[in-house]
């Protein structure tokens, strides 16, 4: 046997399974934060990859899509097969399996024998197999399959040291799982690994009472996928959601914003006046603060969603929405990217690529924006905050809760009437066939949960607080200065007036931003908008909000902050007190504001998700289509709504 060579500083470790068999559990036991998240190169399948040290070595871990076999059926396998095969001869595979469903998982790790790679097996969920009453003789298995298998239950970090050792530890052995493929009678190669895995997996495994995981999950799904009682339960689920997002993150939203108030307030205070206190309070602390201020519901909704995917539910949710959705053009496996586009849409369509039948696939990518993402949640508490106060409760519940929910629906009704209608014009001579595992129910890994919470928040935040304050810097700029000596006439207008006069100051600073650079820019749109009940700064905030969503707070915060010596209110409040020039009404009516609500609810404000969709159909024709389509149902519905309130 050949030992590894320890001589390189770093060697690296490559996970692979099937789906469902807790590979990324296992993947952030070994790693812990040592993480980053990218895409493999030339093309949009997310890597994950991170590092631990043993023994003086690190050791780089990657993560592979899941996958069921080498034989690839979607474009994760792909990545997953070629990954593989490019793996040199001193880097070691640790193959992670479903210790309960052993004669299904053992075919990729034969798979991967075969090719001569250095593996080892890792059992998973060993706790779930004995308590359905199994055994396994690690022995055996390990002697039959001539490579290391480590017994683990990642969900409590138990044997993840085992598993370390083993990897620091590896010798070479040359292995071969099918070597009587030659003189079998079989001609089929994938039946020939099954005969030798039911072989193996005969003499191994012991039962040695009833299974009551098993039995556990049968009567749960008698219940959550009946067809009456499990879309209450689904729909019940998400009114949850919704009421937990508003009422749970309430307060640590209250002490975020106070926070930032204070912080202003200190820096105005310790900076001299001029223009570079005016751009860090008035640009970028502004700014940054109105989306920081959203990470609470953020995270309260990532939260949801990953204990829905760990407990086994989420695979539920996609058996139940396949008899709705097959009506609309599409199937169960489109609800996953569905569902995953209230987190954020670019990894969502991504995930569209288990979906065998490319006219079910296209239509879920150019459907799947119009589901409201993380980044429609800072907007929609905004704005909501503008009409309907806190405290407002509708019997037991938050009225602001059911507000955004009813925002949800709507958009989720309107992907399904957009699907029907592509349906009728898309073609395709595919057949559609939707195939699902059920894995068993289980407990939600809490560290797991954790550190999905703390991944997906922080990509949010540091995502878009690039682009906010690089946006906000130049809306700054762009509201500071104007052409000629516009901002000289102002202030000439109003020498004679008493400068301690709050009221002449505010007026004075509206009117330098209504001729400042930015001021010019959005009047130039405000025609076109004006019909929405849209004016000039809102028409700034939905240019700059096509970047990312969420800047829309970003830009209103910049915008009602520059000129303005008050640092004591939050954006909200300055908002509210916002007036409308002609009138000398409030500006943000129930009409102005419903209509903003609409136009989020259906607007494509996101460069990153059209590249995606250009990436995943190779074409630049759907995402155009999609954004002329969006376009389209934003404007016409906000325009409609508009005039209803009105």
């Amino acid at each position: 046997m050949k030992p590894v060579d320890t001589a390189h500083s770093t060697q690296q470790v490559v996970l692979i399974g099937n789906p469902n068999t807790g590979k990324t559990t296992v993947f952030n036991a070994l790693t812990g934060m040592n993480q980053k998240v990218g895409n493999f190169p030339g093309v949009t399948v997310e890597r994950k990859s991170g590092s631990f040290s043993i023994n003086h070595i690190r050791f780089k871990v990657v993560d592979l899509p899941g996958s069921y076999s080498l034989q690839p059926n979607s474009e994760d396998e792909q990545v997953a097969r070629d990954y593989i095969e490019k793996t040199g001869e001193e880097d070691i595979v640790v193959v992670v399996a479903d210790a309960t469903n052993l004669k299904r998982n053992l075919l990729l790790c034969s798979q991967i024998i075969d090719k001569g790679k250095q593996v080892i097996l890792v059992l998973n969920m060993m706790d779930l197999l004995q308590r359905n009453n199994q055994e396994i003789d690690i022995a055996k298995l390990q002697n039959l399959l001539n490579c290391p298998v480590i017994p683990l239950n990642a969900r409590i970090g138990k044997g993840i040291d085992d598993l370390k050792y083993a990897i620091s530890n590896y010798t070479y052995r040359k292995n071969s799982f099918t070597e009587s493929r030659i003189s079998s009678n079989v001609i089929d190669e994938t039946m020939l690994r099954f005969n030798k895995i039911n072989q193996i997996v005969n003499e191994c495994t012991t039962k040695v009472g009833e299974d009551k995981s098993f039995l556990f999950t049968k009567k749960l799904d008698n219940i959550l996928t009946h067809k009456v009682y499990g879309y209450l339960i689904f729909f019940s689920m998400l009114f949850l959601i919704f009421q937990a997002i508003f009422s749970w993150s309430s307060y640590p939203m209250d002490l975020i914003e106070n926070g930032f108030l204070m912080f202003s307030d200190f820096v105005a205070g310790l900076l001299p006046k001029g223009i570079l206190s005016d751009l860090i309070v008035n640009g970028i602390i502004a700014g940054l603060s109105g989306i920081i201020v959203f990470v609470p519901q953020i995270a309260i909704l990532f939260g949801f969603i990953t204990i829905m995917e760990d407990t086994g539910y989420m695979a539920r949710v996609s058996f139940l929405m396949d008899r709705i959705l097959r009506q609309f053009g599409l199937n169960g496996k489109s609800i996953i990217p569905l569902l995953s586009s209230s987190a954020c849409a670019v990894p969502a369509i991504m995930s569209a690529r288990t979906i065998g039948n490319y006219k079910e696939r296209l239509i879920t990518i150019l459907v799947a924006p119009l589901m409201s993402c993380s980044a429609r949640i800072p907007v929609y508490t905004l704005l909501i905050a503008l009409v309907v106060p806190e405290d407002s409760t509708f019997g037991i519940f938050n009225l602001q809760g059911l507000l955004v929910m009813c925002l949800y629906l709507l958009g989720f009704l309107t992907a399904l009437a957009s699907a029907w209608v592509m349906s009728l014009i898309i073609r395709s001579k595919g057949k559609s066939t939707f195939t699902l595992e059920m894995p068993i129910y289980r407990s939600p890994r809490w560290k797991n949960v954790g550190l999905e919470i703390f991944n997906k928040v922080r990509v949010f935040v540091v995502d878009a607080g690039k682009i906010i304050i690089a946006i906000s810097i130049v809306l700054w700029a762009l509201s500071s200065y104007a052409p000629g000596n516009a901002f000289e006439e102002i202030e000439a207008k109003y020498a004679q007036a008493n400068p301690a006069d709050e009221s002449i100051a505010a007026t004075m600073a509206a009117e330098k931003l209504e001729v400042s650079y930015a001021g010019i820019i959005g009047k130039s749109i405000e025609p076109a908008i004006k019909p929405l009940g849209f004016d000039w700064k809102i028409g700034i905030s939905l240019i700059t909000s096509f970047a990312a969503r969420e800047v829309f707070v970003g830009t209103m915060a910049t915008l009602y902050s520059v000129g303005s010596e008050d640092n004591t209110r939050s954006i909200r409040e300055k908002m509210l007190a916002a007036k409308n020039p002609q009138t000398g009404e409030r500006l943000y009516t129930r009409a102005t504001t419903f209509s903003l609500l609409i136009f989020y609810v259906f607007a494509m404000q996101c460069m990153a998700t059209l590249a995606i969709v250009y990436r995943e159909t190779n074409s630049i024709k759907w995402p155009i289509i999609q954004l002329i389509y969006m376009g389209i149902l934003a404007y016409l519905g906000s325009f409609i709504v508009y005039q209803l309130f009105s």
